[in-house]
């Protein structure tokens, strides 16, 4: 039985750590059922993960971004920008009668500085109490 050690891993991987996290993270796919890409010979899931390391079946920058997807808690989706020459378009759609049917109705938000916000905030009367609590 060969055996697999830091040494034949390391040319493949440079830091020692990363390789560790690599080799766990893969150990653990195939624990969870993931199909191996070499012979198993009776070995336990770290050294299929280090063997399949060490004989480049797997590329360690797929495993890499494998973990680091696996570990993120939240995933941002790149949405395209909203494109200004779209916005001059559906502009061009409102007739001078009203909104054209196909075209969603515009959203306008008041706008009010700090200033207002705070006078109004100071203009609050707290909820008078009541017995029925």
């Amino acid at each position: 039985m060969a055996r697999v050690t830091v040494e034949d891993c390391i040319d493949k991987v440079d830091n020692r750590f990363e390789l560790v996290l690599l080799a766990s993270h893969r150990a653990r796919l195939i624990s969870q059922g993931a199909s191996i890409t070499i012979d198993r010979d009776n070995d336990k899931n770290p050294v299929v993960a280090l063997r399949e390391i060490a004989d480049e079946t797997l590329s360690p920058e797929d495993l890499k971004e494998d973990l680091i997807h696996s570990l993120q808690k939240h995933v941002e989706v790149d949405e395209p920008e909203p494109d200004p020459q779209a916005a001059s378009t559906e502009a061009a759609n409102v007739f001078e009668g009203g909104v054209e049917e196909d075209a969603p109705e515009a959203v306008s938000f008041d706008r009010m500085s700090e200033e207002e916000l705070l006078a109004g905030i100071e203009g609050l009367v707290p909820p008078e109490k009541s017995d029925d609590y």
